[in-house]
C-alpha cells in the first residue's frame, strides 16, 4: 500500500488553492472579454447568488473587474506567505 509523505502537505494545499484562484481569474477575464464584445445598448443578466438580475454591460464589466481585483489580491497574499 503506497503512502503519501506528510511533509509538504501544507504546500500542496497552497498549490491547489493557487491553481484554483488562477482559474478563477482567467474565468473572470474571459467574462470581461465577452462583455467587451457586446454592444453598449445590450442588456445582460448578472448572477448574484442564485438569482440573475438584468443590468447594463458597463455595470457587469465593472463588477467582473472588481471580482478579478479581489481574486488577484487573494492570490498575491497567498503567494507572499
Amino acid at each position: 500500500m503506497p503512502t503519501t509523505p506528510t511533509y509538504g502537505s501544507s504546500s500542496l494545499l497552497e498549490s491547489d488553492s493557487q491553481r484554483h484562484l488562477v482559474k478563477e481569474v482567467r474565468s473572470h477575464e474571459v467574462a470581461i472579454a465577452e462583455l467587451n464584445n457586446l454592444p453598449a445598448s445590450r442588456a445582460v443578466y448578472q448572477r448574484n447568488g442564485n438569482l440573475f438580475f438584468r443590468t447594463t454591460v458597463q455595470k457587469a464589466t465593472a463588477s467582473e473587474q472588481k471580482q478579478v481585483d479581489m481574486v488577484k489580491s487573494k492570490l498575491q497574499i497567498l503567494s507572499s506567505s
